[in-house]
């Protein structure tokens, strides 16, 4: 069946991430070759219907992070001349991408989030818009691009704001800073993955730390409370759930180990797209389960279709 089948890495684009979706992609694409599938590395451009339209794939496997690829764009075209294709659907992935209003729905679900409100990146930098310390982060970027962690040292919020270069959108989610430990856990094959705790050795997880060798450490299992590992798990299936996910996502935590009980544990996000590179926690989440890298992208193909 492999050998018969002629799939479509889809890759690079034009977001804040498209180095890290070429690695994932260049990965993905050489683990599928190993099992014996035809695989087209495509670096997307604006072009990408008509290009897909003359390839005629079997499949587009889903390798881009960011916008257009993670936020249903893409998927829409997919939909529209009828490729199937790896991940959520339009509406999960839009839904996702747009973190404020994801925060909405997963906390109709249960599912415990940071308090934060969405402005106007201006009015962000005029003056403090909450109580530091607070969290500044683009409302549809992800890899921890434009993050701003603004503390009760700052008298005043970050300026960059206010630059004509600015390019990680007009509105800014704003979020009150969460204390702890970070979390992550993915949903493979349906179920919730074992939990990884992430221990930045730069100042917070964010892009340097999450792509570069040896800079950040993951503890896998997460060395926290049996009680605490299993929530972490449940509330992964349930925001993968109440987002309409399908195929692989991870969900982020916070975990503030100070506060009894569970009450510590809020999610930052769900990646509807999570990295695949040497350094990306679901490669590793499914390798210590078992499963190794090139049969957990070749399910993710077998996995693939339309209306998702």
């Amino acid at each position: 069946m492999a050998a018969s089948k002629h799939v479509a890495v889809l890759m690079g684009g034009w977001s804040s991430e498209r180095e890290v979706s070429l690695r994932s992609g260049a990965a993905c694409a050489a683990a599928l070759e190993s099992r014996g599938y035809r695989v087209t590395r495509v670096d997307v451009q604006r072009d990408i219907a008509t290009v897909l339209a003359a390839l005629k794939p079997d499949v587009a496997f889903m390798a881009l992070h960011g916008r257009p690829g993670e936020d249903g764009t893409i998927q829409g075209v997919l939909e529209t001349i009828g490729i199937p294709y790896t991940h959520s659907g339009v509406l999960a992935s839009s839904l996702a991408m747009q973190k404020d209003l994801a925060k909405t729905v997963m906390a109709t679900a249960g599912v415990p989030v940071a308090a934060g409100l969405t402005l106007s990146r201006t009015d962000i930098a005029k003056a403090h818009p909450m109580e530091p310390p607070y969290v500044i982060k683009p409302v549809a970027d992800g890899s921890s691009v434009g993050v701003f962690i603004v503390t009760e040292e700052h008298a005043h919020p970050p300026q960059e704001l206010f630059r004509d270069d600015w390019s990680h959108g007009e509105r800014l989610l704003v979020e009150k800073y969460v204390a702890g430990r970070e979390l992550t856990c993915a949903v493979i094959k349906g179920e919730a993955s074992e939990v990884t705790e992430i221990v930045p050795l730069l100042k917070f997880y964010d892009y340097e730390a999450k792509y570069s060798k040896g800079a950040s450490k993951h503890v896998l299992p997460a060395p926290i409370l049996p009680f605490v590992y299993q929530e972490v798990r449940r509330l992964t299936l349930a925001a993968h759930v109440s987002l309409g996910c399908r195929g692989v996502s991870r969900a982020d935590f916070r975990y503030d180990d100070r506060i009894e009980g569970t009450g510590g544990l809020v999610c930052l996000e769900v990646n509807t797209q999570p990295g695949m590179t040497e350094t990306s926690l679901v490669p590793e989440l499914a390798g210590y389960a078992g499963v190794a890298f090139d049969e957990l992208v070749q399910w993710m193909v077998e996995d693939a279709s339309l209306d998702r």
